[in-house]
């Protein structure tokens, strides 16, 4: 088993960016595990800082994550440039390492564990976060087992670095 670190333990924020919404989930370096908390509006892909500032306050997060959503070649589109914007926000706003993280299929397997969930007959729950919410965790689950591999592997991984 790894050595747990300061790092390791850091709570980390994620988002499905979005034009139209960002899906927000919270995990925890040291259990790798994530939860999907809510979907917040933008507007054609601006946020509404206010309801930011109060995450930030309320999950005092070590970083930030950003899906990004790069093609199936791995080439940037439209959305993945502005969601390395929306990243770069968050960083010059909060001052915290916002990392960039591969986002490919995650709404699809997002809706795919929805479907299964549906399928078990699982009635949903009124609170039960949409979507983007469920992507949003899936990139962090996503961030924590990359970080959790390399930092088996003898690589030293730090969640209060940026890479973007």
């Amino acid at each position: 088993m790894p050595e747990v670190t300061p790092c390791s333990q850091q709570v980390v924020l994620g988002f499905d960016f979005g034009s139209r919404r960002i899906g927000v989930a919270v995990g925890q370096g040291l259990t790798g595990r994530a939860t999907p908390l809510r979907v917040l509006p933008a507007r054609d892909g601006i946020a509404d800082w206010a309801q930011f500032d109060r995450l930030i306050a309320e999950w005092q997060p070590g970083s930030l994550l950003v899906g990004e959503p790069l093609n199936m070649d791995g080439s940037a589109s439209e959305m993945t440039l502005r969601a390395r914007k929306f990243a770069n926000r968050l960083r010059e706003r909060y001052r915290l390492p916002v990392h960039l993280v591969d986002e490919r299929l995650s709404s699809f397997e997002a809706r795919g564990r929805q479907l299964e969930r549906r399928r078990q007959q699982r009635p949903p729950r009124s609170n039960e976060p949409g979507i983007d919410a469920q992507a949003a965790c899936l990139i962090v689950e996503t961030f924590l087992h990359e970080a959790s591999m390399a930092r088996r592997q003898g690589a030293d991984i730090n969640l209060e670095q940026s890479n973007g």
